[in-house]
């Protein structure tokens, strides 16, 4: 899923500065590639806080009022830099610096986006006009917190946010397929623990474990509750049981524990919705 797996294909675009071929997306996007393992920090990958950090970017969008979504790359700035949902994609925004200083031309946006386009799914760019554009975000840009999912809440409430960005439920249950990779600390998101076995390992397994292990509550010392197996090493979030308990949830959660490529399919399709959320793009595309 990260940019230099498969590496989408690229338009040529001008902005400020000179033109800007697929060459140059391509150089930046294998310049992420090779930062991608990461020996000590988790499970010896980044990609799959760049995931969030891509995801946290361009999931405030709120398509009746047409504010929020990645561009202008706002959670560079407070409230949303310390939105407690975005605690610990401080560590994501830094991995990206060597890159941003290596290709100055570039945006944040669209550094952000592209390191974890989905391979099948065309990406675009430029987001913002560029680097000098950014420059220009003022506070009547940065979306208000509390427009990320809270994953200690039920079916109604993921309806609540999803809708708000225009998804449907196929969507939704596609886009939760994320979770097939990474993890959370308790000094971020106050949940700990991985979701599946293989969390360096884009799959849907996910789906699979969802459905047929035995989750067992438990409560963590700071008072969150998860839900574990029964050996207690991997680990579903609240939020994420109500799509086996929700009868419209469960049925694509089945469609996708069946059939990966079905689930491979959505997932691009949607998370290359997501990126595209709000999205402002250059008038001249050449």
């Amino acid at each position: 899923m990260a940019a230099g797996t498969d590496c989408p294909p690229f338009a040529t675009y001008k902005h400020h500065g000179p033109q800007r071929t697929a060459a140059d997306y391509e150089r930046v996007a294998k310049d992420i590639a090779a930062i991608l393992d990461r020996p000590g920090y988790d499970d010896g990958s980044i990609g799959p806080v760049l995931v969030r950090l891509a995801w946290h970017a361009a999931g405030t969008y709120d398509r009746k009022t047409k504010t929020g979504g990645s561009d202008g790359a706002t959670m560079r700035f407070n409230p949303e830099k310390s939105d407690g949902a975005n605690a610990g994609l401080e560590h994501a925004r830094a991995f990206l610096e060597p890159i941003k200083a290596k290709h100055p031309w570039i945006s944040y946006a669209d550094l952000w986006t592209l390191a974890v386009s989905p391979p099948s799914r065309p990406w675009a760019g430029p987001r913002s006009l560029g680097p000098l554009d950014e420059k220009t975000v003022s506070a009547k840009d940065i979306p208000p917190n509390g427009r990320l999912p809270d994953a200690a809440q039920g079916a109604s409430h993921v309806r609540d946010v999803f809708y708000r960005m225009g998804f449907n439920d196929r969507e939704i249950v596609a886009l939760l397929g994320a979770h097939s990779i990474g993890r959370c600390h308790s000094d971020r998101s106050g949940f700990e623990g991985p979701w599946t076995y293989t969390p360096t390992r884009f799959s849907n397994q996910y789906f699979k474990l969802l459905l047929n292990t035995k989750w067992v509550p438990k409560t963590l010392a700071n008072g969150n509750k998860q839900f574990v197996d029964e050996d207690d090493e991997i680990m579903m979030l609240p939020a994420e049981m109500a799509f086996v308990f929700d009868d419209q949830f469960k049925q694509y959660v089945e469609l996708y524990a069946k059939d990966k490529n079905v689930f491979y399919a959505d997932f691009a399709a949607a998370f290359g919705k997501l990126l595209e959320l709000g999205v402002k793009r250059a008038k001249t595309k050449l």
